[in-house]
């Protein structure tokens, strides 16, 4: 018998009973599609945690105090980052001493109310250092960045990002040269940052503003951080290789400066970016294995369901069977009329399931305002995998069929 006929006979058969071919193959609809959802979104939340750290600078090192004690040094910590250990002097060691950092810039921050031109708006001030621009990977749309001597000076100068000019001057202003008030003090302003957009975590990063850090820390922050202490150094490595070694140095030349004994608890803390970025990525990776795991069980539902129609198929179509093989069919060919009968069914339902995974994670995306990610191998892999649950869920059905004996098949009723 052609190969021709055999499909034409195994596409008769399917067509002709459409509802239980349809039921038959809602198994790998299923299944296909639950894993091409499952798996865009780990690749979502996979992007959305390197959108999220990555938009703190690449290569990054943030030094943070340690936490400080009630009040009369009792033994109640006011929390990570509340101490007041850091200082400029250790950031101006950390660039001179500490080989491959390209960039170390100290700062300190608090909330403040900004008015200018009758508008006003509350946003976070941060006082930093030149070498901040570097270490946080931004850079200047239109102005310029204050220079050392403004910054040792302590002028009242500020660079803003995009939300504040356009809160308090208007979409098409240029805000440059013009003057806001910080809080209670007049600042010129002399940049504007270029647009990052939202971060990962949801948090408007053109909504700041940025002033030397002498500045800021007499006149905006106040009490809350006196003398040369800052809250944060960030440190910027010339490359991902170097990070740990730089870690590792920062560790130990604030360890020496800060009088702290072997063995004695650290008075402050040192987060490296990239592996914080590695670890959570490793997270995600795992879950979504675990997801994609647990949606392909419904593809094996799906086999079995292949299975058990293929078998009632056998049973009502043995008079068929026989017939065939008395007018010359051979056993062969019985057994890859039912094979493709059963591939067919259970590839055409993963195409559909492959449509319906796309669509869903595309939906899913949108209302959730999730990163589209399709990961590029889920198309063939998906319709790999339906041929395979068709091939080995359909072959001892077709074997079943091929094993009948032609006489008994044709005394069937």
């Amino acid at each position: 018998m052609r190969r021709i006929d055999l499909v034409t006979f195994a596409a008769r058969a399917i067509i002709a009973h459409p509802t239980r071919s349809a039921l038959t193959s809602l198994g790998v609809v299923i299944g296909v599609a639950a894993v091409v959802m499952m798996t865009s979104i780990g690749l979502g939340a996979q992007q959305r945690v390197t959108s999220a750290i990555g938009g703190l600078g690449s290569n990054l090192l943030i030094v943070s105090p340690g936490a400080s004690r009630g009040p009369g040094g009792g033994f109640v910590s006011q929390g990570a980052g509340t101490g007041n250990s850091l200082t400029e002097d250790d950031a101006e060691a950390m660039a001179s001493q500490i080989e491959g950092a390209v960039a170390v810039a100290p700062s300190v921050r608090g909330g403040a109310q900004l008015t200018a031109e009758g508008a006003n708006w509350q946003t976070r001030v941060e006082g930093v250092t030149p070498d901040y621009l570097t270490a946080r990977d931004l850079t200047i749309a239109s102005g310029r960045m204050f220079d050392e001597t403004e910054a040792r000076q302590g002028r009242k100068v500020i660079v803003i990002g995009k939300t504040i000019a356009t809160e308090l001057f208007g979409e098409d202003s240029d805000p440059v040269g013009k003057r806001i008030r910080v809080g209670a003090v007049p600042f010129e302003v002399i940049g504007v940052l270029e647009p990052k957009g939202q971060s990962g975590f949801g948090q408007d990063q053109d909504d700041i503003v940025l002033g030397p850090l002498q500045a800021v820390r007499s006149r905006v922050v106040g009490r809350r951080v006196q003398g040369s202490n800052v809250q944060t150094i960030y440190v910027k490595a010339a490359s991902a290789e170097e990070m740990d070694r730089l870690q590792e140095d920062v560790t130990n030349l604030l360890r020496e400066r800060h009088r702290i004994r072997q063995g004695a608890e650290d008075d402050f803390s040192v987060q490296n970016m990239a592996s914080i970025m590695e670890a959570m990525q490793a997270s995600v990776k795992t879950f979504t294995s675990l997801l994609a795991a647990v949606a392909a069980v419904s593809l094996v539902v799906g086999g079995v369901g292949i299975m058990n129609i293929m078998l009632v198929a056998v049973t009502e179509r043995t008079r068929e069977i026989g017939l065939r093989m008395a007018v010359g069919a051979k056993r062969n060919d019985v057994l890859y009329q039912f094979a493709l009968e059963a591939i067919t069914l259970s590839v055409v339902g993963g195409i559909i399931g492959l449509v319906l995974g796309v669509s869903g994670a595309m939906l899913m995306a949108k209302l959730g305002d999730w990163p589209v990610a399709i990961a590029s191998w889920s198309i063939p892999v998906s319709l790999g995998f339906s041929l395979l649950v068709g091939l080995v869920f359909g072959a001892y059905p077709s074997w079943r069929a091929a094993r009948l004996d032609p006489i008994e098949a044709l005394r069937r009723e």
